[in-house]
């Protein structure tokens, strides 16, 4: 029997996922706050799971997150001290928003009128988690009653929120020059704050040019050599500062060298990047799936602990968590259960280079070698 290598076998179980429409109905059109998909739960259940306060309906009112709800109160005392607007007045503008919201959640809310209005009054912070969200225009409805000037508070509330991500993020995030402007894409169309985010942690212009003019439904995946095997073919790694047009997912290959912006990997980095993942995958229109692109495209490079040193030599690499085997497994993990986008977003300007040494590699040496592999019933 024919063995497949771990990446070729997960591409091939995907596919036959996605046929199946495991992930992603008709039915998640009708909301967009979603709640994440067995499958990808089943990996890391912890990563979608609040450890301090629940937001919205889907985690409220579970016992280990109960100790928060307190601080709850606190907070929203202080924001009424802000303002000279009674409490009543933000209890009937939850309510008037209520049947919207609900709206916005997958499945069966068993809150109840009351429970439901205190719940959006009181859970209007900023999270990442996906199963963690409000609709955005709760959170909008409670800034724009705090009696804050009027002049550009739009952008300013929205700066506010992707410069605390910033921070957050691995690698260089938010692109402060493309917040949302209220003339390009209206404030009521943001859904949530990870749609937010998302829509603000893209690649360059340039980057998103370079998709949509490569892209193909052609699967590359399997041919992409580890870093260790990259650099022995002649393939030089390089750090790049992140300029202020690019973003973490600006990765461009130039004169024989691999540049990539610096990846910090963390505690926290596991549980954004899950996160992000579900998110692409539960968002059937969204296009291209730069996240998913990139966590793949990083899988593929590090395929052991080796490829993880070489990178983290390079200062591609971050490693805040000590160990290189663990970057390995870390990354192996994020991609188990991917279903790719229609066209490879960072393989594509690789392999479609004519005449390059990227293109040498993947096409000439990687396929047959693969090839080989699977005839001998071997493993990659």
């Amino acid at each position: 029997m024919v063995r497949l290598g771990s990446c070729q076998a997960r591409i091939i179980a995907l596919e036959r996922l996605r046929s199946h429409q495991a992930i992603g109905t008709a039915a998640f059109k009708q909301f967009n706050i979603f709640k994440v998909p067995d499958v990808l739960r089943k990996l890391n259940e912890k990563a979608y799971e609040p450890e301090m306060l629940a937001i919205g309906p889907y985690h409220h009112g579970k016992e280990q997150l109960l100790g928060f709800e307190e601080h709850k109160t606190r907070y929203l005392k202080k924001l009424l001290e802000r303002t000279s607007i009674p409490l009543s007045d933000y209890v009937m503008a939850m309510r008037a928003l209520e049947e919207r919201a609900r709206k916005c959640y997958g499945g069966s809310i068993s809150l109840n009128r009351d429970e439901f209005v205190q719940m959006m009054l009181l859970d209007a912070r900023d999270m990442i988690l996906l199963e963690n969200q409000l609709p955005f225009f709760v959170i909008w409805k409670l800034f724009i009653m705090t009696d804050m000037p009027s002049d550009s508070r739009n952008e300013s509330f929205l700066l506010m929120i992707l410069r605390f991500f910033n921070g957050i993020l691995p690698g260089k995030g938010c692109r402060r020059d493309i917040v949302y402007q209220v003339d390009v894409y209206p404030i009521h169309e943001i859904k949530h704050l990870v749609h937010l985010i998302h829509e603000n942690w893209l690649p360059s212009p340039a980057g998103v040019d370079a998709y949509r003019n490569n892209a193909t439904n052609t699967s590359y995946w399997s041919f992409i050599g580890s870093a260790t095997e990259i650099q022995e073919a002649g393939i030089h790694f390089r750090k790049v500062e992140v300029l202020k047009d690019d973003s973490l997912f600006d990765i461009k290959f130039e004169n024989g060298v691999m540049k990539m912006p610096s990846l910090e990997i963390g505690d926290a980095t596991e549980t954004i990047f899950q996160n992000f993942i579900a998110y692409e995958q539960c968002s059937q229109d969204l296009n291209p799936k730069h996240v998913i692109d990139y966590v793949e495209f990083l899988n593929c490079l590090i395929k052991s602990s080796k490829d993880a040193e070489l990178l983290r030599r390079r200062g591609i690499i971050e490693n805040l968590l000590g160990d290189d085997e663990v970057i390995a497994t870390l990354l192996n993990k994020l991609s188990d259960r991917l279903v790719h986008g229609d066209a490879q977003f960072y393989v594509m300007p690789l392999v479609s280079t004519p005449n390059s040494k990227v293109s040498t590699l993947f096409k000439q040496v990687q396929a047959p070698r693969i090839l080989k592999k699977r005839v001998n019933g071997k493993r990659e």
